[in-house]
């Protein structure tokens, strides 16, 4: 009997009987390949995701890669047989913001694969087939279990706007910071510097596209000379004459998730430069200096999920071979090792997890 991952609530995993749901119109059934953990499956496991975006008794799993095995109602039955990914959010479609395409905003209320409704750590999942995105045959498909934070890195990079001849970072060391200096990479800027904790990390960012690396401790930009003391023009305060290190990067990607990576990652940037932001620090934690980003005319944006767009840019540069997330898993494991795959989720030279059915 082939068994799915259920957390009853927080800390509480049990092995329960899978079977799978037949699609209904509109649906898709897909024989999972493979599930990715990351640090927000471990919230949901150890209960600390916010309230409303979670649902117990839940089976986990809103990162993942499978095959098309049938299909209901009112879907092409050329899908039966395809290797594919799928979209988390399971927006309305019917409002202004659906309309706009702005999927992850939907005014609908949020539910999402793997936190409201069934997720992929099971040997099948069932969603509206609206929310497929289907791959070229041949495929690795364990690489292409890593194509939901690609595309979230996408929606960032998207933001981002770069342009071939932009001196752009990205600040982070995990999946996400590796996937943004492959995606920023395949827009030819002069300099593509990645920043993280430690120098042992320089290795694996440049096989990712990084021109140069530096350490967090390293990392202080040029001193901005523009306007005088005492002028809207100084980095400090209007009329204190202060003055802060900046430097003179066109785009950075924070990919941190800390207060302190989000102001790395604004003190690395030129004057109306572009910041955008991706990860989730703790709430209420000291970040960016309001009076600082008006002065400065920074531009900054931020990236939760990831809409169509920036789906189909994730998979066009995946199948493309543009975009090869497979070096960045260290770790396969079965379903029924779920407790071990949430110890070992930010560990020390620990990569993508990833659970098989």
């Amino acid at each position: 009997m082939t068994s799915a991952v259920v957390l009853d609530g927080p800390g509480a995993f049990r092995l329960a009987p899978h079977t799978p749901r037949p699609p209904g119109h509109g649906e898709a059934l897909v024989r999972v390949h493979a599930a990715g953990v990351c640090g927000s499956d471990r919230e949901v496991y150890e209960g600390n995701r916010a309230p409303g975006y979670v649902r117990y008794p839940l089976t986990p799993g809103h990162e993942w890669s499978g095959t098309v095995e049938a299909v209901g109602e009112g879907v092409p039955g050329a899908l039966v047989g395809r290797g594919t990914v799928g979209e988390g959010f399971r927006n309305c479609q019917v409002c202004a913001r659906c309309h706009a395409g702005d999927t992850t905003l939907c005014t609908a209320g949020y539910d999402e694969t793997g936190f409201t409704a069934p997720g992929a750590m099971a040997p099948t999942l069932t969603l509206p087939a609206r929310l497929l995105h289907v791959l070229p045959d041949g495929v690795d498909l364990t690489a292409a279990a890593l194509l939901e934070p690609a595309a979230c890195v996408a929606a960032a990079v998207l933001k981002a706007e770069p342009r071939p001849g932009d001196r752009a970072a990205v600040v982070g060391a995990g999946t996400l910071a590796m996937l943004a200096l492959r995606l920023l990479s395949a827009a030819s800027p002069a300099e593509l510097l990645s920043v993280g904790p430690h120098s042992e990390l320089a290795d694996r960012a440049h096989k990712f596209g990084a021109t140069h690396y530096r350490t967090e401790s390293e990392t202080q930009g040029g001193t901005d000379s523009a306007g005088g003391a005492g002028g809207m023009g100084g980095e400090g305060t209007p009329g204190s004459g202060a003055r802060v290190p900046y430097g003179d990067f066109d785009l950075v990607i924070e990919a941190g998730g800390s207060a302190t990576a989000a102001r790395t990652s604004a003190s690395l940037l030129r004057r109306g430069g572009r910041l955008v932001l991706t990860g989730l620090p703790a709430p209420g934690a000291h970040g960016l200096d309001p009076a600082t980003l008006v002065m400065r005319q920074t531009e900054v944006r931020t990236v939760f999920g990831a809409a169509p767009a920036a789906w189909a840019h994730a998979v066009r540069a995946f199948s493309a071979g543009l975009l090869d997330p497979l070096p960045l898993v260290t770790h396969e494991l079965r379903l029924s090792e779920f407790p071990r795959a949430m110890e070992l989720v930010g560990a020390p030279g620990v990569g993508k997890v990833l659970l098989r059915p």
